[in-house]
């Protein structure tokens, strides 16, 4: 477990951060792949398992939800998420928006990675809040992704919405999420650059490294913005 900021630490779940979660002012965002709880609840128990208030996922996909029903039973926590994916979490189809059901690696997230479905207390909206972090609506990987923001000192965790690492070859690098798991890109797109608007100074991820060098998420974002009607982004 590495702090990033104040109260605020990453869980890396697979090697070269290929899958994390994050404790963030007492609340756990996101708990990877069905195998993931054992390493969750050692960093929550360095962290201190009295401390932990809820259970929050930035989407309901598989290599996010996936040890949630284990930690939330285990710790006698609720789970939130955002509002357009509860009924996902609750009905268990975690990979029913990917683009092709049928594909190889569907298939093998929904057979080893997806976790069982599991009731949501609250269902987040853009405005809510998680202690300090605000709840911004990020749809278009999922359709009820979150991302949180901490305003008063630049922290964003934006989930999926970008990944910091090529998912196959793990090479670092800021990217979009892969089609086959994205629900809508042109939302996606449009969440990207609303996130790059906000000028964060680190950026956590569901997948990679967190990122400081906010230069890159203002290009990617006016890749996006000129084959759109929004307008470019400025640099800080």
């Amino acid at each position: 477990m590495k702090e990033i900021a104040k109260d605020l630490f990453q869980i890396p779940l697979l090697p070269r951060n290929g899958i994390n979660a994050y404790i963030a002012e007492g609340f756990l965002i996101d708990a990877g792949i069905r195998s993931s709880g054992k390493k969750l609840l050692k960093a929550i128990d360095e962290y201190g398992r009295t401390k932990i208030k809820a259970h929050v996922l930035t989407h309901a996909h598989a290599d996010h939800q996936g040890s949630s029903a284990f930690i939330c039973d285990t710790l006698q926590i609720p789970l939130w998420c955002g509002e357009k994916d509860v009924a996902a979490m609750e009905n268990g189809t975690v990979t029913a928006a990917y683009d092709n059901p049928n594909h190889p690696v569907t298939r093998f997230q929904e057979r080893y990675w997806a976790g069982p479905k599991y009731p949501v207390t609250r269902g987040l909206k853009e405005g809510d809040t998680v202690g300090s972090f605000t709840v911004l609506e990020t749809p278009g990987h999922s359709a009820g992704h979150i991302a949180l923001w901490r305003e008063r000192d630049g922290v964003l965790i934006a989930g999926d919405v970008v990944v910091n690492m090529n998912l196959l070859t793990t090479v670092a690098g800021l990217h979009e999420p892969p089609a086959l798991f994205t629900d809508n890109i042109a939302q996606n797109r449009a969440s990207i650059i609303k996130l790059a608007q906000l000028q964060p100074k680190i950026i956590c991820v569901g997948h990679g490294a967190p990122l400081y060098e906010i230069d890159k998420l203002t290009t990617l974002a006016n890749q996006f913005a000129v084959h759109s009607s929004n307008a470019p982004v400025a640099s800080l």
